[in-house]
Parts: structure tokens; C-alpha cells; sequence
């Protein structure tokens, strides 16, 4: 790679620039986000003057070292989601949920669901599977739809932006090169509380305050389950906690003496990639093939289930892109400066920064991507401890969750399903969104100091 230097004056110039595309080609051209910010990575690196062979080569750089592992992690996780879906696995765990916790406590039964669910599924497959139980509950007892479906939002939200294998934190923390059980541990320590407040605290103030019946449409197609069919609850919990068991131990084989021994097998068996694909031929096994699933079946629905990843993968491939020329360009230096400069931690600058784009652009991956990208540009980043890096990844995390509005398809799927006006949406959905970001960054920042 050769050696570029262009005045910070420029360098300013050109980051400006190019996030102004970005911004304005999804926002007003409403043109795909990859391509844009694949574009607005091209932008910054010609208004900076970079060298063109060099741009091409730091773009190449950008997508081969931020796919290199991430992708296989991305398509394992679609695959292993789309098992737990169609074997029933999901819909076992919120029913058993709610038989042991009962009618008076549902919410927090789907709170919990949903924190449980949102770890392997992609958010928008396990709240369209889960929604109907909300449904169920609120019918039965006549209660406001939030009461049950807030819970059950906040918790999926909180499980597929905080804790991994979900694919927004591993791209944060594959960025920012910190080990994903510090991003476990910590996401689970600040996602309970989150869910806390966003789900069953703020979902009962929010059915108390606005009373909406269940949905017509769901009246005219009650789901019903095969209950014969299904697994066990305790086959599907250990299939679901199984990858992230053993990334932890593959962490504790580090630290605890009498475990070192063992340190090779488990560092292999915890890598997360070995990990989900252990996980996902469990699923295959015990949740496909003995639950009468033919090889052809399975092959298909997992099949399918890629479909779904592409789309992400692109996404994280133009934000590995953007990361690249940001900081080849040295543009991630002088922004470096500048914030060091600034009276603010690096974990408050890494919220701000992902607020910012959420806000913005409306997409939560985005907003991670984008976020990550400039942390890891950062010089200072490399220094810091790897739980310190686990506090920027949550409050990344935290930032591309809070104030989602109109620009986010998150708000228009829950519009839609719940089948409420614009005014309410924001006073539920939006409010529940930017209740887990505020619990996320408080945590994280509280984390920051205490370890610092």
C-alpha cells in the first residue's frame, strides 16, 4: 500500500463530502444503501486525493478483511435461525415461558422470549413468528396490545443489537478486534436491565395509556400449534445457548488455571465459526431430522434462509470499504485528533456517532457499520483494553438502536402490524427503541469508568 498525506483541511473536506452523499442518496435518491456507501467510500477517497490504484486496492482490503470470517458467522446464523423457526423451536420456548410464569406475568415471559430469540434469529423473523402469542394474550385477557407486545419487541431488539452471534455486534466487534464472549457477557449484564425498562416497565405505562384492541388481521388468522410436533423447551435452550457457551469457555479456558490444560480444544470449539456450525448441525439433528424433516427439506429451508443474509453481507462488505479509505486516508486520525481533544470518552463518542447515522439514515446496520468504521479507524482504539472495546461495541450498539423514526423499516413492520397510526407508533415504538439505547449507553459508559 503506498504512503498517502494530505492536509487535515482536505481530510475534513472530503469526509464532509462524502457522508453528505451518502446521506442524501438514502434519504432523498432513496438509492440502495450498499451502493451508496460503497460510492460515498470512492467519494471520500478522490476528494482526499488519494491515489487511484490505491483506492481500488484499500476498497479490495476493505471487503476481503472485514468478510473474511464474518460471512461464514452471517450464513450459519440465517441457517441455524431458520430451524428454529420451522421446527416450532421458537414458539416452544415463549409457550413454556408463559405456562411458568403465567397470564399475570406474560410480559415479562416475552420479554424474555425475546431476549432469548433475538440472540439467533433475525429480528424481523422472530417477532412475525412470536407476535401472534402477544396477540393471543392480549385477546384473552382484553388487554391493550402493548401490554404484551412491547415486552416482546424490547426483548428481540435488545437479543439481535447487544449480544452475539446476532450479526450487528460480531461486525462491531470484528472491527474493532475484541473478543466476542467480553461482548456476550456484557451485553447480557446490560441487556437485562433494558429489557427491564423498555419492555414490561414502559410496555404496561404504554397499554395503560393507549388502548388498542388485537388487530383484525390477526383475529382472522389465530395461529394454532402442533403441539405434538414440537421439541422439547430444554432441547431448544441448550441448542440456542450452545455456541454461546462455548465461545465463554473458550474465554475462561484463558483465566481460570485448572482449565488451561484443555486450552487448545476449547479455543478451537469456541472460535465462534466452529462454534454456530457445532450448533447448527445439532439443530439439524435434533430439531430437522427427528422431528421428521427429510435431508431434501432441510437442505431447502436452510437454503432459502441465505437469501435473507445477502443483503447484510453487502452491507457490511461497503462498510469494511468505508472503515478502509477512512483510515488509510488518514482520515481517521484527524478525527481521532479532534475527538481527543474533546472532553468526552471514546464510548460516548462511539454512541453519538451511531445516534447520529441512525437518526439519519434510518438503518440500524448502517448505523453500526458506519459507527464501527470510524472507532476503528481511530488510533486510540488500539490501545484500549478488550472489555473497554466491549463498552464501544454496546454503545454502538446502543446508538443504531435509539430513535428509530419514519426512515427505519422497523417502524413501518410494527405500524403495520400492530395496525396503528404514524402519532401512536412513535409514542410506543420509537420511545421503546430509544429507552434501550439510553439503558445501553448508561451501562456502558458505567462499565467505561469502572475499568478504565
Amino acid at each position: 500500500m503506498e504512503n498517502f498525506v494530505a492536509s487535515p483541511e482536505r481530510l475534513i473536506f472530503g469526509a464532509l463530502l462524502g457522508f453528505a452523499v451518502l446521506l442524501f442518496m438514502i434519504i432523498k435518491l432513496k438509492v440502495q444503501p450498499f451502493l451508496s456507501i460503497m460510492l460515498s467510500a470512492l467519494i471520500i477517497g478522490l476528494a482526499v486525493g488519494m491515489p487511484f490504484t490505491m483506492i481500488t486496492d484499500t476498497l479490495s482490503e476493505g471487503v476481503g478483511t472485514t468478510l473474511q470470517t464474518i460471512a461464514v458467522l452471517i450464513g450459519l446464523g440465517s441457517m441455524f435461525g431458520a430451524i428454529l423457526q420451522v421446527s416450532g423451536g421458537v414458539e416452544v420456548i415463549a409457550q413454556t415461558l408463559l405456562d411458568r410464569f403465567g397470564e399475570k406475568k406474560a410480559a415479562w415471559a416475552l420479554g424474555v422470549t425475546g431476549l432469548i430469540v433475538g440472540m439467533p434469529v433475525f429480528f424481523e423473523s422472530g417477532l412475525l413468528i412470536l407476535i401472534p402469542i402477544a396477540f393471543g394474550i392480549a385477546k384473552k385477557t382484553n388487554r391493550s396490545i402493548f401490554h404484551y407486545a412491547i415486552p416482546l419487541l424490547a426483548g428481540l431488539a435488545i437479543g439481535h443489537a447487544f449480544i452475539p452471534p446476532t450479526p450487528g455486534p460480531v461486525l462491531v466487534a470484528e472491527m474493532l478486534n475484541v473478543e466476542l464472549s467480553y461482548v456476550i457477557l456484557l451485553g447480557i449484564i446490560i441487556g437485562i436491565p433494558a429489557m427491564i425498562l423498555a419492555g414490561p416497565v414502559f410496555g404496561k405505562f404504554a397499554g395503560d395509556r393507549y388502548h388498542f384492541p388485537v388487530p383484525s388481521s390477526f383475529t382472522r388468522n389465530e395461529k394454532k400449534m402442533a403441539e405434538g410436533k414440537l421439541p422439547s423447551f430444554g432441547t431448544v435452550v441448550a441448542i440456542i445457548l450452545l455456541p454461546l457457551f462455548l465461545i465463554i469457555l473458550n474465554t475462561l479456558s484463558s483465566v481460570i488455571p485448572f482449565m488451561r490444560p484443555l486450552k487448545p480444544v476449547l479455543t478451537f470449539l469456541g472460535t465462534p465459526m466452529i462454534a454456530l456450525l457445532l450448533s447448527t448441525i445439532t439443530a439439524m439433528v435434533l430439531l430437522g431430522i427427528r422431528h421428521g424433516y427429510t435431508r431434501e427439506e432441510l437442505t431447502k429451508i436452510m437454503t432459502e434462509s441465505l437469501s435473507s443474509a445477502g443483503n447484510i453481507l453487502l452491507l457490511i462488505a461497503g462498510g469494511g470499504m468505508l472503515r478502509f479509505i477512512l483510515q488509510n486516508s488518514g482520515i481517521g486520525e484527524a478525527f481521532g485528533n479532534f475527538v481527543g481533544a474533546l472532553p468526552l470518552p471514546l464510548v460516548l463518542v462511539a454512541f453519538l456517532i451511531a445516534a447520529a447515522v441512525r437518526i439519519s439514515v434510518g438503518s440500524a446496520t448502517v448505523s453500526m457499520t458506519m459507527a464501527a468504521g470510524i472507532m476503528a479507524s481511530m488510533p486510540a482504539v488500539g490501545d484500549l483494553s478488550q472489555i473497554q472495546l466491549a463498552t464501544i461495541t454496546i454503545a454502538v450498539a446502543a446508538g443504531a438502536t435509539a430513535f428509530s423514526h419514519v426512515n427505519d423499516s422497523g417502524f413501518w413492520l410494527s405500524k403495520s402490524l400492530f395496525e396503528v397510526d404514524e402519532k401512536t407508533n412513535l409514542k410506543t415504538w420509537t420511545v421503546m427503541e430509544t429507552i434501550i439505547g439510553i439503558v445501553g449507553i448508561v451501562g456502558a459508559t458505567i462499565v467505561w469508568f469502572i475499568v478504565r
